[in-house]
């Protein structure tokens, strides 16, 4: 059992997918858990991985613990029954929100499933243009960060050096022990999560949960209709200008007018990251969705400000 941490827009999906499409990475379950209605993270792995299993809208230190137990046991019955490939490794990406001690904890208390799954290491990312801020006041993100056999710092190519330099130090204050690698577009050794590069250590799960920030919410915005790309990039241009702090995370697979596929796009706080024309969808459905993670950010204003600009851009 691999489990992958870090706090929202760390490039945990990135680097999954990443090791997914290496050697090392064949025969892999994976489990994911998103923070909202609709799940994208489990949508972009579900191609690259032997099995790919969601628990949405929550995160795994809240109401879904039970859920990732019976998770677990299915996917040993269906591969029993040869229901799906075999594997000999099971993934859990957790919700960018999720305390990943109750996970530890869990295979330390549920004797059936200990027999089954070992945690061999606690993976934990985080980004160097955010991630030092984030630390500062994530209590979420701090945890994460304690418990990680492995520290990866992401983005260090969208950052500068003293910025990577401070969330370095600033990881290595919270958790002495953890290795330290950096990836760029998810590009690290496979061994790493493979386990074979972290042998199991000493951890004190047990640590108090941290209580979720107040104010952070999440709801989808989804649309039927082909979007005009401008309108869309002119919206989130406007909320991140106005609100870029609160916006936690946004992300989203769009039907945009005159594109060959369906456009990926990623938001984390004033970080735009550039959109990424797929394929092929990932999944049946075909309509827009986008997920947005935020912090005292009303629902409807987003959707107001959305159907406002829209209606600003449009020619007759």
């Amino acid at each position: 059992m691999t489990v992958l941490t870090g706090f929202l827009g760390s490039g945990k999906t990135t680097l999954l997918k990443r090791f997914l499409e290496t050697p090392e990475g064949h025969g892999t379950a994976v489990v994911v858990n998103e923070f909202g209605d609709v799940g994208i993270d489990d949508a972009l792995l579900r191609a690259s991985a032997d099995q790919t299993k969601l628990l949405g809208n929550g995160c795994l230190c809240c109401n879904t613990r039970s859920d990732l137990q019976n998770t677990l046991r299915q996917l040993v019955v269906e591969r029993e029954r040869g229901q799906v490939p075999d594997f000999r490794r099971v993934v859990i990406e957790t919700s960018g929100l999720a305390d990943p001690s109750p996970i530890l904890q869990t295979f330390a208390t549920d004797r059936a499933l200990g027999d089954l799954f070992h945690v061999e290491t606690v993976v934990t990312c985080a980004d160097a243009v955010t991630g030092h801020d984030t630390l500062d006041w994530s209590a979420e993100a701090r945890k994460q960060a304690i418990l990680a056999d492995l520290l990866v710092v992401t983005k260090t190519d969208l950052a500068d050096d003293a910025k990577s330099a401070a969330l370095g130090e600033a990881l290595r204050a919270l958790n002495p022990r953890a290795a330290i690698e950096r990836a760029v577009a998810g590009d690290l050794d496979p061994a790493w999560l493979a386990g074979a590069a972290t042998p199991m250590q000493d951890r004190t799960p047990f640590i108090a949960e941290a209580a979720h920030s107040d104010g952070i919410g999440s709801f989808v915005m989804t649309w039927d209709k082909p979007l005009a790309w401008d309108a869309f990039a002119r919206t989130m241009d406007t909320l991140i200008a106005l609100r870029g702090s609160d916006l936690l995370r946004a992300k989203g697979i769009l039907d945009i007018d005159g594109a060959r596929g369906p456009v990926l796009v990623q938001f984390v706080q004033h970080l735009a990251h550039p959109p990424v024309e797929l394929d092929q969808w990932p999944d049946e459905t075909r309509a827009s969705r986008l997920v947005l993670i935020t912090r005292h950010i009303a629902q409807d204003t987003v959707r107001d400000l959305f159907a406002a600009i829209a209606a600003l851009a449009r020619r007759f």
